[in-house]
């Protein structure tokens, strides 16, 4: 028999009761806002819900048993977001014209100079899946990660939407409030996600077969209570070549060597991964005694804003490295 939805998700025992509730008293908002850090199991959550609002049933154990196999194909589809009525939006980069995913990218090997973002014609396209009546479930469900990547034509192009959704509901996932318009905000329940404690993390690591991080101080340090985050930093961690992680398990100690340093950088990594690299450095240069660990931090967190403002990769790592010598 077909567990229930949110049976695998672990805490957030205030947000499962929230959205439960939601369902049984049928009073199910046009916009939801997942609000938490990245990693914490919002994506997982927004299935589970969009699971319910698809017509998966709270209390799967009390249908006949010849019913299983309908609602494993629904949520075989919902899991692998090809549900006709559920549209799952992620943010993308731009190559060759087209858009593609964080994943699409990694897989075709893409140098990646900018983070990914939630586009206006996305956003058109949440309009048009919109337009039209849901074709097998009760209402259609569209699920926007990382929202808060949305510039303001896109921000205000989905706030005409969720003026007027139709039969839908829309999910949309941000880190905080704060990252959002308030109008799109006050459209929008919030349903609160938080970090998780060390104890919830190793049973997300262990049951996803991610063990062997709980051996990874600086890596857990950087998802601060996100095994999602613990994950996708290990997976990184794996993308970097061993020579120049060896060269920086501490600052260089010359000029000559700083701007080595910052040549095989960026030669080895793309803007993504040299911002990773950055809470890396912050995490093991925090643990050395024998640096001063203010200075370091506020060199380093230098780096990150110029990274995200699209300063050339090389030059901030020269002054970034030269200031660490």
């Amino acid at each position: 028999m077909e567990p229930p939805p949110f049976n695998q998700l672990i805490g957030h025992l205030q947000a499962v009761e929230l959205l439960i509730r939601a369902v049984t008293l049928q009073r199910i908002a046009p916009a939801y806002l997942f609000v938490g850090p990245p990693g914490v199991g919002r994506g997982l959550a927004a299935e589970n819900f969009a699971e319910l609002l698809l017509g998966f049933p709270v209390d799967p154990q009390s249908l006949p048993s010849d019913e299983t196999s309908k609602l494993t194909r629904l949520r075989h589809r919902i899991q692998q977001h090809n549900h006709p009525d559920l549209l799952w939006v992620k943010p993308t980069y731009l190559h060759q014209g087209r858009r593609v995913t964080a994943d699409e990218a990694m897989a075709l090997g893409l140098k990646r100079k900018s983070p990914a973002k939630i586009r206006l014609e996305q956003v058109r396209e949440i309009a048009r899946f919109l337009s039209r009546p849901p074709l097998e479930a009760p209402r259609s469900v569209v699920v926007i990660e990382q929202s808060e990547t949305m510039a303001e034509a896109a921000a205000n192009a989905l706030l005409k939407t969720l003026e007027e959704p139709g039969q839908a509901t829309i999910i949309l996932m941000a880190p905080d409030s704060n990252a959002l318009l308030p109008t799109l905000i006050s459209r929008c329940q919030c349903i609160p996600f938080t970090r998780l404690n060390p104890e919830q993390i190793a049973q997300v690591l262990t049951q996803t077969d991610n063990g062997e991080i709980l051996n990874q101080p600086e890596v857990l340090a950087i998802a601060q209570g996100s095994p999602g985050q613990a994950i996708a930093s290990w997976r990184q961690l794996q993308t970097i070549p061993p020579e120049l992680l060896a060269s920086l398990n501490s600052p260089p100690n010359s000029i000559k060597g700083a701007l080595e340093l910052a040549r095989s950088i960026t030669q080895a990594l793309d803007t993504e991964a040299q911002l990773w690299l950055v809470d890396y450095l912050q995490q093991c240069y925090w643990r050395s005694a024998q640096l001063n660990q203010v200075d370091t931090l506020r060199c380093l967190e230098d780096a990150r804003r110029h990274l995200l403002s699209y300063v050339q990769p090389r030059l901030v790592w020269e002054v970034t490295l030269m200031g660490l010598v």
